[in-house]
């Protein structure tokens, strides 16, 4: 094959493991109800629950890249890809909630590590491009965070039950995964990662990174507590709960496609600005104004506004002065995940003692302080 059609091919199967990966984690967005009411659940056990998610895709990072160093990134995409499908139907058979949390670590340390997996493929298919594609990339798993939040709750309305629902997402992403598989750069390809010790963050960088924890704490919160917001809070029917992530996610695959060119006419620093005063603002609107509409146009404001704000995190991350992009990069992106995977468990303890709207209210507080932290860097 030639050299274009190689690097063209590897592409597009790195775009589908970007797809895959959105949609098999947003499929839990609209699934979290059902397992609530199966379990008999309140928000605070909910929310200790959602924390193995967090905690079996935090812990699994560090371990992803030593794995990709050893056997290449595409194996381990496809190991953590198999993973996943297996995993997310049997999130739905849980009869406790410790079965729920355990089946929830090991589906979260597949998400880790297909996430720093196609990572690291996506790095090496940007250099054969020679230009900056990364935005396409997370804009894949953004339209994947739709696909998986929308198409689980129409196969649901369609007639199927919940877990004969997941099945059929699971049966999508294995087809994608195995026959991608091939199309991905081998590991012969692939620069050695080192598996340095891990450096806590401190400076710039731990400021870099707590705010890089906020924007993905906002969401993993719509994540995990979108769906549960829009059955209990707006009456949404339970079929329809996972509409409020999929317009997030609508929103956010829009503005990534589009990111690299309104960075480079805006600056990083008025990105971050704009976007963390408008990812706020969604927030308040969807937990003040009444009205079911309302939630949603909200939701499609944090999607707007959030979307361009963590690659100008990233890219920051890498250009800190005195601070090697080996040291600062992970970090900032621990902390990031951090934020989308684990956090949202604070949403659960915050609900509990005060209210879900309040709780999501609070993470539109703290973008505010992203907004004017920021402000003055660039």
């Amino acid at each position: 094959m030639p050299e274009k059609s190689k690097t063209d091919a590897a592409r597009r199967a790195t775009l589908l493991i970007f797809l895959v990966c959105g949609i098999g984690l947003s499929s839990w967005a609209p699934m979290v109800p059902f397992a609530k009411i199966a379990l008999g659940l309140n928000d605070a056990d909910l929310g200790i629950v959602l924390l193995s998610l967090g905690a079996g895709a935090i812990l699994t990072m560090p371990f992803s890249g030593v794995l990709i160093n050893k056997y290449g990134s595409r194996n381990v995409a496809l190991v953590s890809a198999l993973i996943v499908a297996l995993f997310l139907p049997l999130l739905l058979l849980a009869k406790s909630s410790f079965i729920l949390a355990a089946t929830l670590f090991v589906f979260g340390s597949g998400v880790g590590s297909i996430d720093v997996s196609m990572n690291a493929q996506a790095v090496l298919v940007q250099e054969r491009f020679g230009k900056h594609i990364m935005s396409s990339f997370h804009g894949m798993f953004s339209l994947g965070g739709l696909l998986g939040s929308i198409g689980l709750g129409f196969l649901i309305k369609a007639g199927l039950s919940p877990a004969v629902a997941a099945v059929s997402i699971s049966i999508l992403l294995v087809l994608i995964s195995v026959t991608q598989f091939k199309h991905l750069l081998p590991h012969s390809e692939e620069h050695k990662i080192e598996s340095g010790t891990l450096v806590l963050p401190k400076g710039p960088v731990l400021v870099l990174g707590l705010m890089c924890f906020i924007v993905f704490l906002a969401e993993g919160s719509l994540l995990d507590w979108s769906a549960v917001f829009l059955q209990f809070s707006r009456n949404f029917d339970p079929s329809l709960s996972g509409v409020g992530y999929a317009a997030f996610s609508v929103a956010m695959a829009v503005m990534r496609l589009t990111g690299d060119g309104i960075i480079h006419r805006l600056g990083s620093a008025k990105v971050v600005l704009y976007g963390s005063l408008l990812a706020a603002a969604g927030f308040l609107i969807a937990v003040l104004a009444p009205w079911a509409a309302a939630a949603i146009i909200g939701f499609v404001l944090v999607g707007l506004g959030a979307a361009n704000v963590v690659p100008v995190f990233f890219t920051a991350a890498g250009r800190i002065p005195h601070v090697p992009p080996s040291v600062a990069l992970p970090a900032v992106t621990t902390l990031g995940y951090a934020g989308q995977l684990a956090g949202p468990a604070m949403i659960g303890f915050i609900a509990e003692v005060t209210s879900l709207p309040v709780a999501l209210g609070f993470v539109g507080g703290l973008l505010f302080v992203v907004a004017f932290t920021y402000r003055h860097r660039d």
